[in-house]
Formats: structure tokens, C-alpha cells, sequence
């Protein structure tokens, strides 16, 4: 049986390339939608950054964290543009690349 943080890295390993998912619906996607909190706890110790792609996650409004744990927010932010993901006063246009967990 998979741990917490398995099954928050299952779900975030989902999000495609070019999109964000924000941390109450990877909570919800991986089982319960009151552990946002815990599927930032699980990110800032993402044991492998390559394959768990925890910069396409920001919060409810598109802000990313001021707390990235690998590289600071600009590199959340280099990382996200990298992949066409566009913002608009700072914060990613959610219209455009909200992941729908299709």
C-alpha cells in the first residue's frame, strides 16, 4: 500500500508538460481533499525532481510558491515559461493552462 506522499507524486507525475495543477486538486486526486497543506510538505521534499514535476503546481491562483524548493519561485517561474505556460500580473492564466485531470 502506497504512502501519502506516493500517492500525491503519483498524481502531480499526471500533470502534462505545459500545464498546472493547483495543490487542493492534487490533494483531491490522490484521495483527500483536505491534505493541500501535505501535498506542499510532500513537494518541498520531492525525492526526485526529474520525474515528479512539482513546479506545475501552484496555488488556487495561479501564484507559484515563494518556498520552491529547488531554485527559489523565478526558477519555478523559468521552468514554467520553458513550457509555454504564460502569466498575467504574476500569476499563470489559469484559462489556458489548468490542468483538468483528464
Amino acid at each position: 500500500m502506497k504512502n501519502t506522499f506516493e500517492l500525491i507524486y503519483d498524481v502531480v507525475k499526471q500533470i502534462p508538460y505545459g500545464k498546472v495543477a493547483t495543490y487542493g486538486q492534487i490533494a483531491f486526486l490522490a484521495g483527500n481533499p483536505r491534505w493541500s497543506r501535505v501535498v506542499g510538505y510532500a513537494l518541498h521534499v520531492n525525492p526526485d525532481p526529474e520525474s515528479i514535476p512539482c513546479y506545475r503546481v501552484v496555488n488556487r491562483f495561479g501564484e507559484p510558491s515563494s518556498a520552491f524548493a529547488f531554485g527559489g519561485v523565478n526558477r519555478q517561474i523559468e521552468l514554467l515559461e520553458n513550457e509555454g505556460v504564460t502569466f498575467v500580473d504574476g500569476r499563470v492564466d489559469m484559462n489556458k493552462h489548468i490542468w483538468r485531470g483528464e
